[in-house]
C-alpha cells in the first residue's frame, strides 16, 4: 500500500507531544513549568519536602513515574521533591524526569546559590530543554531517548513512542540495530502496532553507553514504507562506581631534609562512572598517617592531581631524629567533588624518607692497640666507628685507608661488610729484629660523598700501635737450594760441600746442629757441627732415585732455642755420567726354518744406560771361541742394530750363537750374551720346532718385530 501523505514518526522525549485525539487538544502534555529555581538551604533535611511539581498527560497520569538525576532525591507520587538524607550540597542543577505511557517530559531545577562542580547535566543529556532535537526537513522526525542506567523490575517497561500521524492502514513498525537484532540481543523491543519503544532489562552505562538504532515503517508483506530513521538511546549514567587505585603498590621516596612543599609521588584513581560527570569528578584526601610523629600532617596531598608533598620544615624531616622512616597514608579518592554524598575508595601510599650523607664516620676511639708474631700474616685489630647515616645505603658504609706508617705495604685495611668495621691486617710478614714497633695513622669516610655542609673532623682519624712478639725462628739456609756437580762413582768419603745456615734471632745467640733430613739411596752424611757434607756410598747416576741425573737430599738445621725452631735446606747434587755401563742386545731367541730361502734370522738392537757418547755406536760380532765358521754372519744396519743371518740352511736343532756387542765409550765396555735360535721344521704353512725346544716364535713375527723397532730409531 503506498501512502497518500508522508509519514510523520517521533519519539517523544525532550519535547513531549501529547498522545490526544483532536478533542483533547486544549491539554499540553508534560510539567507545567519546566524550570524552577531552589534557594541552597544550609542543608536538605531528610523526607522534608523542598518544592511541589505538576505533571499532566492529559490521560490522568496513569501509572506515573518520575527519576531524579542524582541518587540522594526523589518524587513522591503527589510530585513533591524530598531529600533521601541530609545532605549538604547537590550542585547547581537538578533535572526531574517524569513518565507514563502517554507522554513524559524534564523538568530542571536550578539550585540558587548553589555550587558548580561540574557541566549541566543538560549536556549530558543531549537535548534541548524546550524544543525537539533539529532535523533536516522530512517526514520522519525522531529524538534520542533517555534511561537511567541501573533501573529496577519490573521489565519490561516503556521508555519511548514512535508516533505516525499519518500511517497507512496495516502498516507496521520495526525496530533494528544494536540491542535489538544485534548483540546483545533482545535489549529493546517496539511495538509493531502502536509504537511504543520498551525496554527489558536493566541496562550499565558502563558497559554499553549509546545504542544506535533504527526505526522503520513496513507493509503487511514486510516492506518498507519509510526509514530507516537514526533512533539513538542514550544510557544516563548513575553514580555506581567507587574510585579505584589500579597502579599499587604505591611507593613513594624523598630525601631527608628537603624543602617543604616537595613533591613525593602522585595518586591516580579510576572512576569507572560518565567522565562528563560529577560521578567521576573525583577529590584526594589523606584520611590516616602513621607514624603520627613528629607531626601529625607531614605530608598534603592536592585534591585535584592527587600529588603528595612535604608540608613541615626541613629540620622536622631528619631520619636520623625519626621514630620510624616509613610513613603510611591511607589516601582516599571521593566521586562527586568530594560531596558527602560521593563514593569513596581508598590505597595505601608508602613514603620512605631516604638518607643523605649528612653525618660522617667517626673512631669509637683516638688509639688502637695491636699485637703479632714475627712472621705471622692475617687480622690483627678491627677498628670501630660510628655512623648514624641509613646502614644500607654508602652514606653509612666506611672505606679505610692507611696515611702513614706503612712504607714496606706491610699492612691492608679492610671494610667489613656486615659490621662496617676496619680490619687491619697484617700482609707480609713483620721481622722483630728489624722493628719491634709500628704506628700506622688510619682515616675513614664514606663511600658516599658528604653533603656540602658536613665535612671530616679529627674523630675520623686514629692511631693504631703495633707491638711485635719476638718468636724463635727457624735457621735458614744460604744458598737455598744447594747447587753442587760430581761424576758418579766418586770413592766413599769425598767432600761435596759445606753447608751455611743462620739463625735470623741475631738477639738471641744460638747454635746450630745439622742432620740429615732425606737421602733416599743412602749416599750421604753430615758434620753436626761444622755442617760438611760427604758420601757414604758410590753415587750412580743410573739409580731409579736418580731424576734426569740429579740427586736431591734434604737437611735440617736446628737452634739452640726452646723449644729449638728448625730450618730445611735443599741439596741437588748433579752427577755426570761415566762408561759404567755394558751395553746388552734384544732379542736374545730367534727362529728360522730348516729350508728357508731367506736366509735372515734376525735383527738385533742393543742399548746401553749410559749417556752418549759412552753409548753407541755399537759395534756387534760374534764371538768365535766355538763356532763353526761360514755358517753365520752379523752384518751392521746402522749405529744400533745389525742382521744375524746363515749362511747355508741347518738341520732342526737349537743353536746358541754368541754375540758380543760394544759401546764407544772410553775406555769402551763390551758385553756378551748368547743369542738362541731354533731351527725349525716349516711345512704346509705350520712351524714345528718340537724337536728343536720349546719355544714356538715365529721368524716372520720376529722380523717384523726387529724392523719396527728399526723403524722407530
Amino acid at each position: 500500500m503506498q501512502p497518500s501523505t508522508p509519514l510523520l514518526l517521533c519519539v517523544l522525549l525532550s519535547q513531549v507531544l501529547p498522545l490526544t485525539s483532536a478533542e483533547d487538544s486544549a491539554c499540553t502534555p508534560g510539567f507545567q513549568q519546566k524550570v524552577l529555581h531552589i534557594d541552597q538551604p544550609a542543608q536538605f533535611i531528610e523526607d522534608q519536602a523542598i518544592l511541589n511539581l505538576t505533571f499532566s498527560d492529559c490521560k490522568g497520569n496513569n501509572k506515573l513515574h518520575y527519576e531524579v538525576s542524582s541518587p540522594y532525591f526523589k518524587v513522591n507520587n503527589d510530585g513533591s521533591l524530598v531529600a533521601l538524607k541530609n545532605i549538604s550540597a547537590v550542585g547547581k542543577t537538578l533535572f526531574v524526569h517524569a513518565r507514563t505511557p502517554h507522554a513524559e517530559d524534564m523538568a530542571e531545577l536550578v539550585i540558587v546559590g548553589g555550587k558548580d562542580i561540574q557541566g549541566s547535566l543538560q549536556d549530558i543529556f543531549k537535548f534541548a530543554r524546550t524544543s525537539p532535537v533539529p532535523r533536516q526537513k522530512r517526514s520522519i522526525v525522531v529524538s534520542p531517548i533517555l534511561i537511567p542506567e541501573n533501573q529496577r523490575q519490573p521489565f519490561p517497561r516503556d521508555v519511548g513512542k514512535v508516533v505516525d500521524s499519518d500511517r497507512p492502514e496495516g502498516s507496521k513498525f520495526r525496530l533494528t540495530g544494536r540491542g535489538v537484532d544485534q548483540e546483545p540481543k533482545g535489549i529493546f523491543r517496539i511495538n509493531e502496532n502502536t509504537g511504543s519503544v520498551s525496554v527489558t532489562r536493566t541496562l550499565d552505562r558502563e558497559t554499553i553507553a549509546t545504542y544506535q538504532l533504527f526505526v522503520e515503517t513496513t507493509d503487511v508483506n514486510g516492506k518498507t514504507l519509510e526509514g530507516p530513521v537514526p533512533l539513538e538511546v542514550i544510557v544516563i549514567d548513575q553514580n555506581d562506581n567507587r574510585p579505584t587505585f589500579r597502579e599499587g603498590p604505591y611507593i613513594g621516596h624523598v630525601m631527608e631534609g628537603s624543602p617543604t612543599g616537595t613533591t613525593v609521588m602522585r595518586m591516580t584513581a579510576f572512576d569507572a562512572d560518565d567522565p562528563a560527570t560529577d560521578n567521576a569528578l573525583l577529590r584526594y584526601n589523606i584520611r590516616q598517617q602513621t607514624p603520627d610523629k613528629p607531626s601529625p600532617n607531614m605530608f598534603y596531598i592536592d585534591p585535584e592531581k592527587g600529588d603528595i608533598v612535604t608540608v613541615v620544615s626541613p629540620a622536622l624531616l631528619d631520619r636520623e631524629t625519626l621514630e620510624n622512616p616509613k610513613y603510611e597514608l591511607i589516601i582516599e579518592a571521593q566521586d562527586m567533588a568530594g560531596l558527602d554524598v560521593g563514593l569513596i575508595g581508598t590505597a595505601t601510599a608508602t613514603i620512605m624518607i631516604d638518607d643523605k650523607n649528612d653525618h660522617s664516620p667517626k673512631f669509637t676511639k683516638k688509639e688502637f692497640q695491636a699485637t703479632v708474631e714475627e712472621g705471622a700474616v692475617g687480622v690483627i685489630v678491627n677498628l670501630t666507628v660510628e655512623d648514624k647515616d641509613d646502614p644500607t645505603t654508602g652514606a653509612w658504609r666506611a672505606a679505610y685507608t692507611i696515611i702513614n706508617g706503612n712504607p714496606g705495604q706491610s699492612f691492608e685495611i679492610h671494610t667489613n661488610p656486615q659490621t662496617n668495621e676496619g680490619m687491619l691486617s697484617v700482609v707480609k710478614p713483620l721481622d722483630y729484629e728489624i722493628s719491634a714497633f709500628h704506628t700506622l695513622l688510619i682515616k675513614v669516610e664514606n663511600e658516599d660523598p658528604l653533603v656540602p655542609d658536613v665535612s671530616y673532623g679529627p674523630s675520623s682519624t686514629a692511631t693504631v700501635h703495633i707491638t711485635v712478639l719476638d718468636v724463635n725462628e727457624g735457621p735458614v739456609f744460604y744458598p737455598d737450594p744447594m747447587m753442587v756437580t760430581r761424576q758418579e762413582n766418586i770413592s766413599v768419603g769425598s767432600v761435596l760441600l759445606t753447608v751455611n745456615a743462620t739463625d735470623p734471632d741475631s738477639l738471641q745467640h744460638q747454635t746450630i746442629r745439622y742432620s740429615v733430613y732425606k737421602d733416599p739411596a743412602g749416599w750421604l752424611s753430615i758434620n753436626p757441627i761444622n755442617g760438611t757434607v760427604d758420601t757414604t756410598a758410590v753415587l750412580d747416576r743410573e739409580s731409579p732415585f736418580v731424576h734426569n741425573s740429579v740427586y736431591t737430599a734434604l737437611f735440617l738445621a736446628i737452634d739452640s732455642g726452646n723449644p729449638p725452631a728448625t730450618g730445611t735446606g735443599t741439596l741437588l747434587i748433579t752427577l755426570e755420567d761415566v762408561n759404567d755401563n755394558a751395553p746388552f742386545i734384544y732379542p736374545t731367541v730367534a727362529e728360522v726354518c730348516d729350508d728357508a730361502k731367506n736366509l735372515s734370522v734376525v735383527i738385533l738392537g742393543a742399548s746401553d744406560k749410559d749417556l752418549h757418547p759412552n753409548t753407541d755406536p755399537f759395534k756387534f760380532e760374534i764371538h768365535k771361541q766355538g763356532v763353526p765358521d761360514k755358517v753365520w754372519k752379523v752384518s751392521k744396519i746402522n749405529n744400533t742394530h745389525a742382521l744375524v743371518s746363515l749362511l747355508q740352511n741347518l738341520n732342526k736343532a737349537n743353536y746358541h750363537l754368541p754375540i758380543m756387542v760394544t759401546d764407544s765409550g772410553k775406555p769402551p765396555m763390551t758385553n756378551v750374551t748368547d743369542l738362541r735360535v731354533q731351527v725349525c721344521s716349516c711345512k704346509n704353512s705350520k712351524v714345528d720346532c718340537n724337536a728343536a725346544g720349546a719355544l714356538h716364535v715365529s721368524l716372520t713375527s720376529v722380523l717384523l718385530a726387529s724392523l719396527f723397532s728399526l723403524a722407530c730409531l
